[in-house]
């Protein structure tokens, strides 16, 4: 089966303009994904890139 996933045990609040989280909103159910997928793919790709990059 697939590799076993971490558990969820924290959470990220962040405010953002309700036109653009609505549009986001959209766009995932569109894409039949969610957004705090997407936002959680997002931060796992960011930090692969800085680490990377070698860091200071």
């Amino acid at each position: 089966m697939g590799a076993k996933k971490k558990p969820k045990d924290s959470q990220l609040v962040i405010r953002i303009n309700k036109a653009e989280r609505d549009e986001f909103v959209e766009l995932c159910d569109e894409l039949d994904t969610s957004a705090a997928r997407e936002i959680r793919r997002f931060i796992r790709q960011f930090l692969k890139e800085q680490s990377e990059k070698g860091g200071d």
